[in-house]
């Protein structure tokens, strides 16, 4: 097999939750022009048939709702309908806070203030939904004896958030980057270690991909500060991560378990 070849994914079918968010769409993209037949997954049916529709291709939709073991166990069995099995999870959907009324944002993110409901609703979705998803269809890919899992991890995974870069030109603290952001995707990349142990003598790879920060219409003076501490002085674009999708998700990964692949440009360098 050439090197090309590795990286192909004909054959394969993919599931992709989150898909309707910035990296799922353009994950989706990936894993469909590599030759897979993708599983858009996200909450709404309609939204993920209409991101099918622009992936093309062989591409599927199903909704489902990764807090839920039943929708997950409909989305294994459509999943699994055009190759009889799945060959590659990537655990994209995650909870990243915004908060609805930006005048009460600075007091609601700070920490003493942080409510309680917000840090619960994120560690269902972004640490229990990524547990399910590896549990009932990660399961699957055991009993299958192969498979690639990769959990979207962050930066913030890895390193404390700077909370100088959410302040303006004039030094004021526009919000505070909240703490379950970071506390999730750390348990995620626990999670990754932990299954690649577990599942690595069944033939299933466990990574995790951490982005870096991801230009999307943030502040010009936010963008402009996480540039100058990146060492590539950009932040990302959407597309930038497909090329290490891609690797984790093939052949080309073989013998690669329980890595922690991080494309952030440097950001977290020094």
């Amino acid at each position: 097999m050439s090197a090309a070849e590795r990286f192909g994914l004909n054959g394969r079918t993919a599931i992709v939750t989150g898909a309707a968010g910035l990296l799922g769409r353009q994950h989706c993209r990936a894993l469909a022009e590599a030759g897979a037949t993708v599983i858009v997954t996200d909450i709404d049916q309609a939204t993920c048939d209409a991101v099918a529709r622009d992936v093309g291709g062989s591409a599927l939709a199903i909704a489902a709702d990764i807090t839920d073991p039943m929708s997950l166990r409909r989305l294994a069995e459509g999943a699994r309908e055009p190759t009889g099995r799945v060959d590659v999870l990537v655990n994209n959907a995650a909870i990243n806070d915004k908060f609805e009324d930006p005048a009460a944002a600075l007091e609601l993110s700070r920490f003493e203030n942080y409510p309680l409901a917000l840090w619960q609703r994120s560690l269902d979705v972004n640490v229990t939904g990524t547990f399910l998803c590896c549990q009932i269809i990660g399961a699957s890919m055991a009993r299958a004896g192969q498979g690639s899992i990769i959990n979207i991890g962050s930066t913030y995974g890895l390193v404390a958030p700077d909370q100088s870069l959410y302040r303006d030109p004039e030094g004021r603290q526009q919000f505070y980057k909240s703490p379950v952001y970071p506390v999730t995707k750390g348990a995620v990349l626990a999670l990754t270690r932990f299954l690649a142990a577990y599942w690595g003598a069944a033939g299933v790879r466990v990574n995790a991909l951490s982005p870096g920060g991801v230009l999307n219409q943030q502040d010009t003076f936010f963008v402009d500060e996480y540039a100058r501490r990146t060492p590539l002085n950009r932040m990302a674009s959407p597309s930038d991560f497909m090329g290490a999708l891609l690797f984790l998700a093939s052949d080309a990964s073989s013998y690669v378990t329980g890595a922690n692949l991080v494309v952030d440009g440097g950001f977290t360098i020094w």
